[in-house]
């Protein structure tokens, strides 16, 4: 999959999940690359001036949770204690790229406790089959 359909993918995915818990899961996603060089590869949510500056803060809990692992494409992770800007959630679009979510003014534990979170929560397992399928290359 291109940097374009995996955009359109992912846009598509969050609107399903934000209809289906009836407001929505997580405010900001980015496409982050760890290699050839690492970057942001796309960003849509309400900190765009101050996101990559605090990329590496809000990355830790979920880069501690990941850490050793060896995470295939489509893979996922939920950070529950994850609180504030910290991420949300972290899915392994491709060899060397990964897709996070944030809800910054809730988190995880508190997005959970609505039982529409069940339904919400398949469209995002949904979007992790797409990637396993047709990874993310550039």
């Amino acid at each position: 999959m291109d940097l374009a359909s995996a955009r359109q993918q992912i846009q598509s995915s969050l609107a399903r999940m934000d209809a289906l818990y009836r407001r929505p899961v997580f405010d900001e996603w980015a496409i982050l690359s760890a290699a050839p060089k690492p970057g942001i590869l796309a960003y849509t949510g309400p900190r765009g001036e101050s996101f990559r500056r605090e990329l590496p803060g809000d990355a830790e809990p979920l880069r501690a949770m990941i850490a050793g692992r060896d995470l295939a494409e489509g893979d996922f992770e939920f950070a529950t204690e994850s609180s504030g800007t910290r991420f949300d959630a972290c899915l392994k679009l491709g060899p060397a790229s990964y897709l996070v979510c944030n809800h910054t003014a809730r988190d995880m534990g508190q997005i959970r406790q609505d039982a529409k979170w069940l339904k919400a929560q398949a469209e995002f397992f949904a979007l992790s089959e797409k990637f396993r399928a047709d990874p993310l290359t550039f």
